[in-house]
């Protein structure tokens, strides 16, 4: 393979800042229409349930649409229906334009079910499918215990387990149609969707190509980590790929700093000129896409995030749900909040600087940040 071509770790953030579209205020617009874009943008948009303040999915949009608003969100999940829910590495929103990469891997949960809804009924399921066609959509409040009830319930002799709804979900044959909150609606996949035809099951050669464009297109630049994350590596099909576009010139293998891995870059990437911006100050989710793939954020930013919301409380060395502050391309601070949403007021339950963070040169810019971050929360 071609020699690796030495990037220094700015150009790298540089970047990596640029793809994650964290370089500019409103790189996508308004409206659902821009919520739409982004998340096809970053191929997915990961979902959490902590909510000390707002929820993750909201706020790496929020991040990159300033005006955002959850009704965006509710708008393209279930009136456009041009996102939907499935697993990545977690469970996030997807444009439906990908649904295709997805087709195989949920009939394939058909047949071998993930462990936490290995024991669900088939039957269950089948009985299941045939009321939510009947009767409609089920909310997950219509199953809130797994109590026996009387034989005249319409599952028959109980209420479908949570396993359940999970076993359709995952094997493709539900869609969550809606989000109250966290309160998810199933509803038929075929149904919600306006189906069938259903769209075409990728192959696996499909697959791999579009797992190396999304991450070309949301990073910038890649290795095998941040294709393949939580893995560590391509896998040899994937790296085979990557060595023929090595050799035809559409990618450009990169040393980052010092680091022994590998990265691969667009040449048109590397050509870019460097865009000089006032740097803007962005307060991050700890599931935000440069933040959640740790060893690639300390390798370009220098910063070693610590997820600390289950580290018991006496071991926490910045707070229960840390917040990295990102002022132009440095990681400068780290706060941990929290929105009371009785009183109407977010708290700053601890502040700490990071690295050449300092409150005389960041601390104004910081604090008018935290503003508009705190009518967002209470928004």
């Amino acid at each position: 393979m071609k020699k690796p071509v030495a990037l220094s770790i700015a150009d790298a953030r540089r970047i990596w800042l640029n793809a994650t579209r964290l370089d500019e205020r409103a790189p996508f617009g308004d409206g659902p229409a821009a919520t739409l874009a982004a998340i096809e943008h970053l191929g997915y948009v990961q979902i959490d349930t902590i909510n000390v303040i707002e929820r993750a999915h909201h706020h790496i949009l929020y991040s990159r649409i300033p005006n955002y608003r959850r009704t965006d969100l509710a708008h393209v999940q279930s009136q456009d229906k041009s996102v939907f829910e499935y697993w990545t590495h977690a469970l996030a929103y997807l444009p439906l334009r990908d649904i295709g990469f997805y087709l195989n891997e949920m009939r394939h949960h058909r047949s071998e079910p993930m462990r936490w809804y290995a024991d669900a009924d088939p039957n269950d399921l089948k009985r299941l499918l045939r009321q939510i066609r009947k009767d409609g959509a089920i909310s997950i409040r219509d199953i809130e215990d797994e109590e026996l009830v009387e034989k005249d319930h319409p599952w028959a002799s109980r209420k479908p387990s949570k396993r359940v709804l999970q076993y359709g979900f995952y094997s493709g044959e539900l869609a969550i149609s809606e989000r109250n909150g966290m309160v998810k609606t199933y509803e038929l996949i075929d149904r919600h969707f306006g189906w069938p035809p259903r769209p075409r099951a990728a192959t696996e050669r499909q697959i791999d190509e579009h797992l190396i464009e999304r991450a070309l297109t949301a990073q910038g630049l890649i290795s095998g980590p941040s294709v393949m994350h939580p893995r560590l590596r391509f896998t040899p099909e994937m790296a085979k790929m990557i060595e023929s576009r090595v050799r035809t010139k559409k990618l450009v293998p990169v040393m980052v700093g010092d680091d022994t891995t590998v990265h691969y870059v667009r040449p048109e990437t590397l050509e870019q000129p460097a865009f000089h911006r006032p740097p803007l100050v962005h307060i991050l989710s700890p599931f935000d896409p440069l933040i959640i793939q740790r060893r690639r954020l300390k390798l370009f930013f220098g910063y070693d995030h610590v997820f600390e919301a289950y580290v018991p409380k006496a071991r926490r060395q910045y707070g229960y749900f840390t917040l990295p502050v990102l002022v132009g391309d440095e990681v400068v601070a780290a706060m941990d909040l929290k929105t009371d949403r009785a009183a109407g007021r977010m708290l700053i339950q601890s502040w700490h600087w990071i690295g050449a963070g300092n409150a005389a040169e960041h601390k104004a810019a910081i604090e008018e940040e935290l503003g508009r971050f705190e009518r967002f929360q209470l928004g």
